[in-house]
């Protein structure tokens, strides 16, 4: 994709050095201090014209939020959505930025550790078997998304592409990962009020399209709440099979 800005885009974002950062790579491992505090931070690779960072995080303030992308003009769009996300939802920008840079050297603007969650939204699928490793969720990038990511890390996938998608649960299979809330189709039953849409996903869902979406379970903390969660609906089963065979009798 290329982008033609507009004339004087340069000046216009680096007057805006309290939202927008173009020297990301001088904050590896110094995230929480940009922030100004200890808050989760978690990153949207690709977020395009910002609408999901945006939106989410006027809605969570208690979370520190990055949008990466490596088009400036997209940052100028992302810039103009997050002003009017906090018109519409109030509160202040304190908790986002963006940043230009391209994601496939994310391992130089964060450090080990350093996130919580990553977003991937509707990435480039790269439907040609010979760019397979250019895929965001292909084992070279899921790696390093591992080690940025900390003990409670995880990440959150989307996408229109059905190819994809069976490229992506595989990929996190064959490493290992565990994998939860998987759905073909997001929005069979209507638009999901507890998810923020991105513009694309607005679009495809409007022209009648699949959305799929998974999470996978990175950090050792979060790995041990699912096995939880899992062990504990696996004794409710249980239990409503027990009363549902007395109700039998």
């Amino acid at each position: 994709m290329r982008l033609r800005g507009r004339k004087g885009i340069r000046e216009a974002l680096e007057a805006q050095s309290d939202l927008i950062e173009l020297n990301p790579a001088a904050y590896k491992g110094k995230w929480s201090a940009v922030f100004g505090n200890d808050r989760p931070i978690h990153v949207e690779l690709g977020m395009g014209k910002g609408r999901f960072i945006s939106q989410l995080s006027s809605l969570n303030p208690e979370i520190n939020y990055i949008g990466v992308d490596m088009y400036d003009e997209l940052l100028r769009r992302a810039g103009e959505k997050a002003v009017l996300s906090r018109e519409e939802n109030g509160g202040t920008l304190a908790n986002l930025r963006l940043a230009l840079f391209n994601i496939e050297k994310i391992e130089d603007i964060f450090d080990t550790d350093e996130l919580e969650r990553i977003y991937l939204n509707f990435s480039d699928p790269w439907p040609k078997k010979r760019h397979a490793r250019r895929r965001l969720t292909h084992s070279g990038f899921v790696r390093k998304y591992m080690d940025v990511l900390n003990e409670n890390g995880e990440i959150h996938f989307k996408t229109d592409s059905r190819s994809l998608f069976e490229f992506s649960l595989n990929s996190f299979s064959d490493m290992g990962l565990r994998m939860r809330n998987i759905s073909l189709d997001l929005h069979a039953d209507g638009p999901r009020t507890d998810l923020v849409m991105t513009e694309y996903e607005t679009k495809f869902f409007g022209q009648g399209m699949n959305i799929h979406r998974l999470e996978v379970v990175i950090g050792s903390n979060a790995l041990k709440s699912h096995l939880s969660r899992l062990e504990l609906n696996e004794r409710e089963e249980e239990s409503n099979k027990d009363i549902s065979s007395q109700d039998d009798l």
